[in-house]
């Protein structure tokens, strides 16, 4: 028994792992508590890694969405007019005015980045070099024609179009030669107005605007497009080249503008994504670029840097790990895989202290905005633990992250829509609504919400009761919750990148090697008065899927 104090629940665990056969309909029974029907097998993974994954197609601006690839996520193509827009003219929160560009840039293209129809840069630098991290660790875990998406069949794994899909975007945002901050990128491109909700994408709007160049904004695409040019060297070396040229120019631009941070206008229809410290992104961007060219001055200066062989949960203002990551995978640097190997030790003290009954990656100042990410950037950390060192504990505490985000948590529900008895279906997303009477459907397979968040700032939020609950406890699944039940490219990332990781293991879901700081290492079931159900771990040889992970995937899937 174990208190989890982000809680306050009182967890009680139940081994079962000794039953093994595949099935459906189990149910578990403990004093007078019976759980919700789950399944035994095999299949969660290779079918989770790949909804995960067409979350970001279902998400494409500038494109319509079609048979036979969208299915009841059909829609027309949402902001073409992104192919000719300018820069944005006014007077941000510092103070200082912004004129108008004597350009403008062919932007459309990308993924909306969230539940709103911007596009951001530093969000979509992060979610584009977690795809191809998972893709650079391990090539042979992804093939072409997987996705059903447009390029399907083009010899391509699809996971590379996929990216490169947003990639495009992120090159189309730098200022073009001529210009006198030539080379920077543009920040973000959204409207002056938040959009309704629900509402469809429009394809032509004459008030989404360029955003003021930023270096964070610079140095993310220097990063993701050095990361480009060595992927697509053997697969498009055209486009590698291009890639390589745009690195390199952002890094030079970044370096004659160090500290040009984020403009802020709180008043438009956009986040702001400000970040005051872009150290990490100087770090981040010049291992890419070592890593892809090989010159000794881009080593030079992130050996120097305050950010080096830094580890830890990465987010997009925080990116430092993103390049130690990529020293440790990509340049198989032993110094980066020891601090790594650190981190997840970290990680693991938080899951196995005497006060996290849930066994969660996150304690309980963690439960903020994104909180789900947050998790599941923490199991990255230990699945490349295991990678780094075969010790079994590590590939555990990887799976345990999932099971809490599938639904072994304090609220009893799965944060991926369609996984579960009890799981996300009213996420904060202007399509997704979940009205299909009024043309809005439900969320797809594989969306995953921000999670709990202690710091509730959304009317739905507040008026759900959430302000003073526990951390772990704040959250309500409403289209509404922005603070909680948001979703986005940066969070579905790591979900797709972890569920293919488990997928590729392919091997019992908890080894038999005790897990420190406990004495059993079995993990959370939870007979609770209030409510009246089970909470179930997943043990065994084998996926065991219920309450917490269902593979009782209720809504149709879509080829």
């Amino acid at each position: 028994m174990d208190f989890d104090g982000a809680s306050g629940d009182t967890v009680h665990r139940i081994d079962f792992s000794a039953y093994v056969t595949p099935g459906k309909g189990y149910t578990l029974e403990a004093d007078d508590h019976k759980s919700d029907p789950f399944e035994i097998g095999k299949t969660l993974y290779s079918t989770l890694k790949l909804d995960a994954l067409r979350y970001f197609y279902l998400n494409r601006s500038g494109i319509p969405l079609e048979e036979p690839y969208a299915g009841e996520w059909v829609r027309p193509a949402g902001h073409v007019s992104d192919r000719q827009v300018s820069c944005y003219v006014g007077v941000d929160s510092a103070g200082q005015s912004w004129p108008a560009c004597d350009y403008k840039l062919n932007a459309s293209g990308g993924w909306y980045d969230a539940g709103d129809y911007g596009k951001y840069v530093v969000n979509g630098g992060i979610a584009v070099w977690t795809l191809l991290n998972a893709y650079e660790r391990n090539p042979s875990a992804f093939a072409d024609a997987t996705l059903n998406i447009p390029e399907s069949g083009n010899g391509v794994p699809d996971i590379l179009d996929e990216a490169r899909w947003e990639m495009e975007f992120l090159l189309a945002m730098q200022v073009p030669e001529g210009q006198a901050l030539a080379g920077m990128a543009h920040h973000k491109l959204h409207g002056v107005k938040w959009d309704a909700m629900p509402v469809l994408p429009p394809a032509e709007s004459d008030t989404r605007f360029l955003f003021p160049p930023s270096t964070a904004a610079t140095l993310n695409l220097a990063a993701t497009a050095a990361q480009c040019a060595r992927i697509w060297k053997n697969v498009d070396a055209d486009f590698a080249a291009r890639c390589l040229t745009a690195a390199e120019k952002a890094w030079q631009a970044a370096n004659a503008h160090p500290d040009m941070l984020a403009a802020e206008f709180p008043d438009l229809g956009g986040g702001a994504y400000g970040d005051s410290k872009v150290s990490d992104e100087f770090y981040w961007a010049a291992v890419e670029l070592y890593l892809t060219t090989g010159n000794l001055d881009y080593q030079k200066f992130y050996t120097k840097s305050e950010n080096n062989l830094s580890a830890q949960a990465m987010f997009w203002a925080d990116t430092a790990s993103l390049g130690t990551i990529s020293l440790a995978v990509v340049g198989q640097d032993t110094a980066a895989q020891a601090s790594l190997v650190k981190a997840a030790d970290d990680v693991m003290a938080i899951m196995y202290a005497e006060s996290n009954g849930y066994l969660s990656p996150l304690s309980s100042n963690n439960y903020q905005w994104g909180s789900n990410a947050d998790a599941l950037n923490r199991a990255i950390m230990l699945a490349l633990a295991y990678d780094f060192t075969s010790e079994a504990r590590y590939l555990d505490a990887a799976t345990e992250v999932m099971n809490y985000v599938l639904g072994r948590n304090a609220v009893n529900f799965s944060f991926v829509s369609g996984y579960g008895t009890q799981s996300l279906e009213h996420p904060h997303h202007r399509f997704w609504g979940n009205q299909p009477e009024n043309g809005f459907p439900p969320p797809p397979l594989g969306a995953l919400s921000g999670g709990p968040n202690g710091n509730p700032t959304d009317p739905a939020a507040i008026d759900a009761g959430l302000v003073g609950k526990p951390p772990a406890k704040s959250y309500v699944d409403d289209i509404g919750s922005f603070s909680t039940n948001e979703v986005a490219i940066n969070w579905n990332a790591p979900l797709a990148w972890v569920a293919a990781y488990l997928d590729d293991a392919n091997r019992p879901i908890l080894s038999d090697e005790q897990s420190p700081a406990t004495d059993n290492p079995i993990q959370s079931i939870q007979p609770q008065a209030k409510r009246g159900f089970l909470w179930f771990a997943i043990l065994g040889g084998v996926i065991v899927s219920g309450l917490l992970v269902a593979v009782n995937i209720w809504r149709r899937r879509q080829a």
